[in-house]
Order: structure tokens, then C-alpha cells, then sequence
């Protein structure tokens, strides 16, 4: 592979000469919102300025600063309920579904009670976002506790707050469950992680299902069955059933089709070995949302009726009755409610090799906020928030305020060549995993989340400060 004595940025195709992604193309109006990007009441309003939920983007920068995470909680509690009501309709018939959100996507005390309200369950994978749970209310019994190594603290505490299961990571694992069960005086329920040899087509640092990762218990090395045997032997725990997750950023269902395959085929022999018929299988989440023109994802329905598809095929060829199913969406509903506010600083054209320049817009955020471009190669992109414009396209790279070349926000996006300093400009599908993410490199203070709806907005976690920061600081 050739690299650039300068660094990968340099590289061609990526800084070196400026080249346009093969899905990239320069739109015919360049104020037009793509509607898969954006949530349901993003629209430009007479001026030509982003208004989403009744909000016009320049009174919320004017109100609360930037950047600023700006989440639609219409569309974010109406994506919840469509899953909810599509895999209800889609498994009626077949066992119930029942619908976890992922909480490690984002999590507030807020979105925790919209999740409980709206009748879904909630995932959690530490400590932290346990107490977010619980602070906020959500009876335990509908929530879960995942995580690869979880601490004896995070076990006792959700064995005594009485979630609704544990998912097994692992096998000395279950010797620490089944003791905080015993400590409790509790029947603990527990569903088995299992990993079942399946590699979904996404970034190698999200795909969570072949072997040679942290997550699970191998199916064909026999861990599984193992952890299956040991924890039917446990007075203390009540095995509800197997999980399995292969990845995230799926478009398409074609690998939960040979995971459930794989994970129903170790259901049966459960069931034809001990005896014991589970009534639970979890098929994980991973579902795809649009980040760019390129992408095509699957709305709920398509992917509810999909999966009762698939599990109704594999039980009826097995002859064993279809569980009940429940499914972990994240990205999926918290990411396209959600675009992430930036005022713009500075613009200047860098020269490139054959004569070429690359425009590089420069925001008041970066990487603190959104890892992603830089962690994951991930692909956004943007729009002229504050005012609409006529001019004509320029490929542009939007680029954060921090202390590294690889602070890239929207790697190539076609924006008006008058964008200046002052303009407010906005990144959509940023409501999974940017704020949780986010970090205090530099010692930036994260941006806050502001939620819209019906013309108000409410500040849902409120903008750090250099106070937060130096209150830390207690050398």
C-alpha cells in the first residue's frame, strides 16, 4: 500500500489531489435537504435558514451557543414507537418481539424516560448508564445489563436493582453472577452472549460476531454450550436465553439470516439435551441509518418483517417453536433525530498537488464531538444552516478546531462557495454515538444536547464549562 512520506492525508484520493468520492455527486439545489439524512421536521423556512421542530437553527445558536447537539424528540420518540409497533405486527403471530433500545448510542435521563413511556426496554452496558436508568426511573425488569467485563460493583448493583437480565459474556462470568444472585437471595435471569461466526460487511472496529474479537462465547469452540450446561446447573439462574450480536451499519439482513440460523441451531440442542425449552432469542442490532446520499437502509418494518421471516423459517425447519424475539436497535432511532450545530471560522483554499485546492471549512467543534470521521472512516455530511445561498457548488472539507491534522468532521461535501466566517452550518445523523463519545480533548467543554419540539426547546444535558473542567483539576 502506497503511503505518503507526509502522512495519509497527503495521500492520493484523500488530500493529495482533490478527488470526489464515486457516491458523491454536486446537487442541483444546493439548499435542498435529502430526506433520509434528516429527521421528520427539518425543513428550510421562508429565509432560507434550518428549522427543525418549529426552531429556526439561527435562534438556537443565538439562545444556546455552539455547537450544539439538536435532537428532534418527535422524530427520535416516533422512530422508537415504529419499531416497537413493527416487530409487534411482524412476530404477533410467532412468539411476541420485544424491542430494547441500546442506550450506549445516547442516554439521558430524559431519553430514558421517553424509552419506558413509549413501551420499549433498555439496553445498558456499565455502571453509568445503569444509574442513568435507574435515576431516571425505568422500572429494572425492563432493563438489560450487557458488557464484555463487567466489574463485581456493576454485577451486585444490577443483581440488587433486579434488571431484567444479564447477558453472559463470558465463563468466569457466570460464577460472578450466580454469586451476587446467592448474596441477593435472587433468581437471576440470564441470556448467553454467543458468538456465532458471523462477520458483518462493515468497519472492522464494529463487527462483533466472528471469532477473533472481545465479545462472547465462541459457538464452534464449544464455549457456548459450555456456558449453556453451567448455567442450567445453577439453582441461582434462570437461563432465558442466547444472544448474539454481528456488527453495526447493516443495510441489509442477509447476516442475521445465518446468525439466527447458527444461534437457533444451538436453541434446539438445548432443548434436546436438557430438556429445557427457552422462551427468549436475541438477534442484537446494527441496523444501517443514511449518513450520506450512498447509503440505504431498511426502515422498521421492512427489517421486522424480514426477521420473522428468517426465524420462522429456521424454527419450523428445526421443529422447535419460535421464541420470543427481542431486538437491540441504537443507531437506528436516536441517529437521524439528531445533527450537530457549528458556527463557521475560518475558510481558506489549500493548494494541492496538479494545481488542484481543496476548501477547508473550519468549525468551532471537531473531533471532541464527533470521533467518528476520524475513529471509523466515517462518511457525514452538511449543509448551509443559516441562510440559503445561490452560489455556485465548491467541494469543501469541514475540519474541527483541534490540535491534529486527522480533525476531520465531513471529509468531501459539495457547500455554496460564499460559506464565510459567521455562517452556521449542520451535520446530520450525529444522535448515536457522537455525544456519547465525545470527549474534552484540548480541554473543549462538550457541547450540550437541546431537545425541539412544537416551536420550544429544552436543554436535555446542559453545555459543560471550563469549570466543569478544572473542577477535576485537583492538583
Amino acid at each position: 500500500m502506497g503511503v505518503h512520506e507526509a502522512g495519509e492525508l497527503h495521500s492520493p484520493g484523500y488530500g493529495g489531489v482533490a478527488t470526489v468520492p464515486s457516491w458523491l455527486r454536486a446537487p442541483e439545489d444546493l439548499n435542498a435537504l435529502l430526506p433520509t439524512l434528516w429527521s421528520a421536521t427539518a425543513q428550510r423556512s421562508g429565509s432560507g435558514s434550518l428549522e427543525v421542530g418549529g426552531v429556526d437553527v439561527r435562534d438556537i445558536a443565538g439562545q444556546y451557543g455552539t455547537p450544539a447537539y439538536v435532537l428532534d424528540e418527535r422524530d427520535f420518540r416516533d422512530r422508537a414507537t415504529d419499531f416497537r409497533d413493527s416487530f409487534a405486527r411482524a412476530f404477533a403471530e410467532v412468539g411476541g418481539a420485544d424491542v430494547y433500545y441500546a442506550g450506549k448510542a445516547f442516554l439521558c435521563t430524559a431519553v430514558a424516560r421517553w424509552i419506558q413511556e413509549d413501551g420499549l426496554f433498555l439496553d445498558t452496558c456499565s455502571g453509568g448508564e445503569l444509574a442513568v436508568a435507574l435515576r431516571a426511573g425505568v422500572a429494572p425488569e425492563r432493563i438489560g445489563m450487557h458488557g464484555n467485563n463487567k466489574l463485581d460493583g456493576e454485577i451486585d448493583r444490577a443483581v440488587a436493582a433486579g434488571v431484567g437480565r444479564i447477558v453472559i459474556d463470558s465463563l468466569p462470568e457466570i460464577d460472578r453472577v450466580e454469586a451476587a444472585a446467592v448474596r441477593h437471595g435472587v433468581r437471576q435471569p440470564v441470556l448467553i452472549r454467543v458468538t456465532v461466526g458471523v462477520e458483518a460487511h462493515t468497519h472492522e472496529y464494529m463487527s462483533t460476531a466472528h471469532e477473533d474479537q472481545k465479545f462472547g462465547l465462541s459457538l464452534a469452540g464449544g464455549q457456548a454450550a459450555a456456558a449453556v450446561a453451567r448455567v442450567l446447573a445453577s439453582p441461582a439462574l434462570e437461563l432465558r436465553g442466547l444472544h448474539s450480536h454481528i456488527g453495526s451499519q447493516i443495510f441489509d439482513t442477509q447476516g442475521f439470516e445465518v446468525a439466527a440460523r447458527r444461534l437457533l441451531g444451538l436453541h434446539a440442542s438445548v432443548e434436546r439435551d436438557h430438556g429445557v425449552v427457552l422462551p427468549e432469542l436475541d438477534l442484537g442490532g446494527g441496523y444501517g441509518i443514511a449518513y450520506t446520499s450512498e447509503h440505504d437502509p431498511l426502515e422498521a418494518k421492512a427489517l421486522a418483517d424480514q426477521l420473522a421471516q428468517i426465524v420462522l423459517r429456521e424454527c419450523r425447519g428445526l421443529g422447535i417453536a419460535v421464541p420470543r424475539v427481542s431486538v437491540e436497535p441504537g443507531r437506528a432511532i436516536a441517529g437521524p433525530s439528531t445533527f450537530t450545530l457549528y458556527r463557521v471560522g475560518t475558510v481558506k483554499d489549500v493548494p494541492l498537488d496538479h494545481g488542484d485546492a481543496r476548501r477547508y471549512i473550519s468549525v468551532d467543534g471537531g473531533m471532541s464531538d464527533n470521533i467518528r470521521t476520524a475513529l471509523y472512516d466515517a462518511d457525514y455530511s452538511c449543509t448551509l444552516a443559516s441562510r440559503s445561498s445561490a452560489a455556485a457548488a465548491a467541494l469543501c472539507r469541514v475540519v474541527g478546531k483541534h490540535c491534529e491534522s486527522g480533525d476531520v468532521v465531513v471529509r468531501d461535501e459539495f457547500l455554496p462557495g460564499d460559506i464565510e466566517a459567521g455562517d452556521l452550518v449542520a451535520v446530520p445523523g450525529t444522535g448515536a454515538y457522537c455525544r456519547s463519545m465525545a470527549s474534552q480533548y484540548n480541554h473543549v467543554p462538550r457541547p450540550p444536547v437541546l431537545a425541539v419540539r412544537d416551536g420550544a426547546v429544552r436543554v436535555l444535558v446542559r453545555r459543560e464549562t471550563e469549570d466543569d473542567i478544572l473542577g477535576l483539576d485537583v492538583g
